[in-house]
């Protein structure tokens, strides 16, 4: 689905089943709006210094994407190289293509335990965590509101191993603040912007494993005390960093969205990738396993409801994070995304078409 065949409108199933606007909603819809009313918005995780200096690489994200999110740019690490500086060159000027382009851009993210500056391992106390969490998401949400209207709120906040009494990841917040950090942050940016679709972020879920088992039962259990407390929460984000040599609990994934779904939330992908480093070293075959995976997945999430938005964590195998941690042993290069390294469109991108294209 090329972006001149997604002419811009009323994008996305939007909000519906909880009561809010559609974040990703066009103002100003163009004639041909009807042909986009019943479909699905896709984006890209963007690395902003490209759009500038590699045209093919833009060019994609402009052909293929109604959406944007930085690969970097808003992190706490490059937002904030000191505790007195907010840096937002970044999100300022990606956030200024996507607005030239008529694309939505997605805020990620305000509460993580990664990317961390170093001199936040200064905060020393709870009103000192309190304090400096509150004054980043009032001032980064505060710039950007009513231009960015979806954020990942909190990510990653489930442990990697859930235990009884220990479900929440270790992190400045959490030594600090406790589990309440999740609590303060979606508050904290529903008064800033209260327009904005607050988003809670995180991966691991899909496979049949206990690992993903437990991560989902610890994940919905955070989402209910949340809504049972009236917590300002409008969605889940489900990464989709998929291994590409495991099955997709379609069961489980699907009865997960089901029970999100019960609780008036949306859900997105948000990550899309499928880690190829243990497929076959034939290109075709591999392409052809990736695109599988992906599927499978989408097709367990659509099962049991439609996603408002599907985005892809980069766009071209040029630039991926995944040979970092998932290098080949045989040394080829990894094809984890829906185009190739040059730019070609591979058989995911035809798979994340079908399902963009799908949506009732």
């Amino acid at each position: 689905m090329r972006r001149r065949d997604f002419v811009v409108g009323a994008l996305g199933a939007g909000l519906a089943s909880s009561g809010a606007l559609d974040p990703f909603a066009r103002s100003h819809p163009t004639a041909k709006a009807a042909d986009a009313r019943r479909s699905i918005p896709y984006g890209s995780a963007v690395r902003t210094d490209l759009l500038v200096t590699e045209f093919d690489y833009r060019a994609a994200i402009v052909d293929y994407c109604q959406l944007v999110v930085g690969e970097g740019g808003l992190k706490w690490f490059d937002l904030r190289p000191s505790q007195d500086q907010f840096v937002f060159d970044q999100p300022d000027r990606l956030i200024a293509f996507a607005d030239q382009n008529g694309m939505k851009m997605r805020g990620h993210t305000l509460a993580w335990y990664g990317a961390m500056p170093e001199w936040t391992q200064t905060i020393g106390s709870a009103a000192a965590a309190e304090r400096e969490l509150v004054h980043h998401i009032t001032t980064v949400v505060g710039r950007y509101q009513g231009r960015i209207p979806s954020w990942d709120v909190v990510n990653e906040a489930i442990a990697d191993h859930p235990e009884s009494g220990a479900t929440i990841r270790g992190s400045i917040w959490q030594e600090r603040l406790g589990k309440r950090y999740i609590e303060l942050a979606l508050r904290t940016a529903a008064e800033v912007d209260p327009s904005a679709q607050l988003v809670i972020n995180d991966y691991n879920i899909e496979n049949p494993t206990q690992q993903c088992s437990d991560r989902r039962q610890a994940l919905l259990d955070l989402l209910r005390d949340l809504k049972d407390r009236d917590v300002p929460l409008h969605a889940v984000g489900i990464q989709g960093h998929l291994p590409g040599d495991m099955d997709i609990d379609r069961d489980g994934l699907s009865k997960f969205v089901e029970t999100v779904k019960e609780m008036q939330l949306d859900v997105l992908v948000t990550e899309l990738d499928v880690i190829d480093n243990k497929l076959p070293a034939f290109e075709y075959d591999r392409d052809q396993l990736v695109a599988a995976r992906a599927r499978e997945f989408l097709e367990a999430i659509f099962d049991a409801a439609q996603p408002s938005a599907i985005l892809t964590w980069g766009i071209t195998d040029r630039y991926t994070w995944v040979p970092m941690w998932f290098k080949r042993d045989d040394g080829k290069p990894n094809r984890p995304l829906p185009l190739d390294a040059g730019c070609r469109p591979k058989a995911l991108m035809k798979v994340i078409e079908e399902f963009t294209r799908a949506a009732e």
